[in-house]
C-alpha cells in the first residue's frame, strides 16, 4: 500500500523533531587566561564581538571571532560585572571593593574614568538600560542601586530597593526588574523616576539570583538556589507560571530567543538547558556537565555558543589552584 501524503508529512515532522531533540551542547574548547583570584560575571559586547570576563582585579577580553585573549582592563580592587553603552563606545565595570564604577574604551580597553559612588556600598551586578540610557549598579550591602548617566559619566542618584539585590534586566520600555535574594521577591523599577513601582513575590522560589527576559512573551526567568528551581514569571501580572528543576548553587540564567532555550549555570558543575515549548510550558532538555564552580556564563546569540569562566579548585575547598583560570566554550554538536 502506498503511503499517503498526510502520512509522509507526519513522518517528516517527526524526523525534524527527533533531530532537534538529538542536538546537544558539548565542550568545544578551553581558553586559558592569565591571573589568579576570584571570578564573577561574563558579558558580550555584541557590536564589537568581544567577550569580557571579570577576574579579581582585572577584566580579560576575548575576541569571539578567534576565541583568543586580546586585552585586559586592570587596576581595580575587586570587580564584578561589565555593562556596555556601545553608542558611546564605553564599557562600565562595577568595582565592589573600591565602591566605584570604572569606565573604559570599547576599542582600546583603556580606562577613561573611575566614578566614586556615594550613598551605596558594594556595587555588584551592573546593567545598561537602553530606555533611559543610564547605567545601574546594584549594591547588596546597602539594599539600593547607584544610577549613572552614561554620557556625563556622573552618578545622578540612587534607587532604594526592597531588599538585597542580585541580577537585573531591562524591558527596554521603561521598566527594570531586579531579583531580591533575601526577600524571595522581585522589584519593578521605573527607569525614569528611579522609584520601585511594585514588588512581585516569587514563591516557591527561594534565594533568587540570575534573571533573564523573554520580551516577545512577556516572561521573566528567575533562578533560585534554595529550591533548586527556575521560576517563570508573567511580566504583566507578576504571577509565577511554572517552576522547572535545575542544579544546585545556581547563579546565572540566559535566554536564547532564536532557539527558545534557557540556560541555568549551577555551581555544582552542571548547567541546566531548558526548552521553551510555549510561553507557559517548559521541559529540561539536557543537564550539561561543566565544572565545579562554573556558575556564571555568557551567550553568543550569533553562534549560540555558551562561555563559562572557572578555575580548578583545591580539593575540598573553594580556593582556586593558581594558574588554572580559564573559559570553557560549549556549542551545539
Amino acid at each position: 500500500m502506498k503511503p499517503t501524503t498526510k502520512f509522509l508529512a507526519m513522518l517528516f515532522l517527526c524526523s525534524i523533531s527527533l533531530h532537534l531533540h538529538a542536538q546537544k551542547y558539548v565542550l568545544q574548547k578551553t581558553i586559558p587566561l592569565p591571573g589568579d583570584g576570584g571570578y564573577d560575571y561574563l558579558a558580550i559586547d555584541v557590536p564589537n564581538n568581544n567577550l569580557y570576563v571579570s577576574h579579581s582585579t582585572a577584566v580579560n577580553v576575548i575576541d569571539l571571532a578567534t576565541e583568543k585573549p586580546i586585552g585586559m582592563i586592570t587596576g581595580m580592587k575587586g570587580n564584578h560585572g561589565i555593562a556596555f553603552a556601545d553608542g558611546l563606545n564605553r564599557g562600565f565595570i562595577s568595582d565592589g571593593k573600591a565602591n566605584a564604577v570604572v569606565v573604559f574604551d570599547l576599542k582600546t580597553f583603556k580606562t577613561i574614568q573611575t566614578i566614586a559612588l556615594s550613598s551605596v556600598n558594594g556595587p555588584d551586578a551592573i546593567m545598561y538600560d537602553p530606555f533611559s540610557k543610564r547605567i545601574l549598579t546594584f549594591c547588596g550591602e546597602s539594599n539600593n542601586a547607584a544610577v549613572i548617566d552614561s554620557k556625563t559619566m556622573k552618578q545622578i542618584g540612587t534607587v532604594a530597593l526592597s531588599g538585597a539585590p542580585e541580577f537585573a534586566v531591562s524591558d527596554g520600555r521603561g521598566k527594570i526588574y531586579n531579583n531580591l535574594e533575601d526577600k524571595n521577591s522581585m522589584d519593578v523599577i521605573d527607569a525614569k523616576t528611579l522609584k520601585v513601582l511594585k514588588n512581585f513575590p516569587l514563591a516557591p522560589c527561594g534565594g533568587p539570583t540570575g534573571l533573564a527576559f523573554d520580551a516577545d512573551n512577556h516572561r521573566l526567568f528567575t533562578v533560585c538556589r534554595e529550591n533548586k528551581g527556575m521560576s517563570v514569571v508573567d511580566e504583566m501580572s507578576g504571577k509565577v507560571i511554572a517552576t522547572v528543576p535545575i542544579g544546585a548553587g545556581v547563579d546565572a540564567v540566559l535566554y536564547d530567543a532564536a532557539n527558545k532555550l534557557i540556560f541555568a549555570s549551577n555551581g555544582d558543575g552542571t548547567a541546566t538547558i531548558i526548552k521553551q515549548k510555549t510561553a507557559d510550558s517548559y521541559e529540561v532538555l539536557q543537564t550539561l556537565e561543566t565544572q565545579y564552580r562554573a556558575k556564571t556564563m555568557a551567550l553568543d546569540t550569533k553562534t549560540h555558543k555558551i562561555y563559562f569562566s572557572v578555575a580548578d579548585m583545591v580539593k575540598g575547598t573553594r580556593n582556586a589552584v593558581p594558574g588554572t583560570f580559564k573559559v570553557l566554550v560549549f556549542g551545539i554538536e
